[in-house]
């Protein structure tokens, strides 16, 4: 058995349909955590902002970033704490409702990221062909550092949504080649209830895991 190529994109440039059976015109970017009030609001709003800034609004409107949890406190607001976190970072926090996880939010999501190794193993035991678009945070980060981005379409000629599918499938490939030093470099812990200077902690290991895989995504790097 031999590994993939060294992080090669894998892209099929006559797809026109996702696994799903969405058509290819949106990616759908799905973070889960537990209660979908600290960790996965913090990364949603975190992967919007980002995108944002480096493509602009109008750009990146093929890419949905939504949140659930798996214990959700549907309708709930976000931590305070959170949303002190995002304003920090220049990221909007308004107008966010926590939700539970469903079957739906799984079955519509293209990528899966999630907190922890527990969250990504109850994404994957609800089915839905999960497993390959499932990764937590940090994993897919390690994952995509390894890829190549010259191997991956490049955004002028097929566009975002194109280019992620490549990378989801990239990653995917070279799971079982890069595995984490230790148990707990894949895992982003909870917060809730903590204080202030922790979620600050957090959202700076979040936003950290993030940079790599926006850079991936838009092949724009970060604003110096």
């Amino acid at each position: 058995m031999t590994a993939p190529d060294a992080g090669r994109g894998i892209w099929d440039g006559e797809e026109t349909r996702t696994f799903t059976g969405l058509p290819l015109d949106s990616f759908r970017i799905l973070h889960v955590s537990t209660g979908n009030v600290c960790r996965s609001p913090i990364t949603e709003r975190l992967t919007r902002h980002a995108l944002a800034d480096r493509l602009g609004d109008p750009l990146w409107g093929g890419v949905v970033v939504e949140s659930a949890g798996t214990w959700g406190h549907e309708g709930a607001p976000m931590e305070t704490n959170a949303e002190t976190v995002l304003a920090e970072f220049g990221a909007d926090p308004t107008g966010f409702t926590g939700r539970e996880l469903l079957d739906e939010h799984v079955i519509m999501a293209d990528l899966v990221l999630t907190a922890t190794r527990d969250h990504r193993q109850q994404v994957i035991s609800m089915g839905h062909s999960a497993g390959l678009r499932t990764f937590t945070l940090k994993e897919f980060t390690r994952l995509v550092k390894a890829i190549d981005p010259a191997t991956l379409p490049p955004l002028e000629d097929d566009g975002l949504v194109i280019r992620a599918r490549a990378l989801v499938r990239a990653a995917a490939a070279l799971r079982g080649w890069l595995l984490a030093p230790t148990a707990e470099a894949d895992e982003v812990f909870d917060p809730y209830g903590a204080p202030l200077p922790f979620f600050r902690s957090i959202g700076d290991e979040i936003n950290e895991a993030l940079d790599p895989v926006v850079t991936a995504l838009t092949g724009v790097p970060a604003r110096a």
